[in-house]
């Protein structure tokens, strides 16, 4: 897991994808631009929490660590550090792996 240096803001989160299989379950090696986008990842980084009407900061449901799934074509991919990571609302997140 790579150590992040962004912080992201009220309710984004940060995700490291996996690596895309570069093999079917029947051993057939795909070239790199046939390779499914990867949906599952690794949260690196967690905002504070969406700003409620109230003044309070809403809990996230995910922390640091966390194996989750999100949409394929969810977020937004930038590079920091020389890692492609995603920028995520929680609501992108659709499960949390257990």
């Amino acid at each position: 897991m790579a150590k992040i240096k962004i912080r992201p803001l009220d309710d984004r989160i940060v995700v490291e994808p996996m690596q895309a299989e570069e093999t079917t379950a029947g051993g057939i090696v795909l070239p790199g631009n046939s390779q499914e986008k990867p949906q599952r990842g690794t949260v690196v980084a967690v905002g504070p929490g969406k700003l409620l009407e109230s003044g309070q900061r809403g809990e996230l449901s995910v922390t640091v660590g966390d194996e989750v799934i999100f949409g394929k074509y969810g977020g937004t991919e930038i590079e920091v550090d020389g890692s492609d990571v995603k920028i995520l609302r929680e609501s992108d997140i659709l499960a949390k792996v257990v």
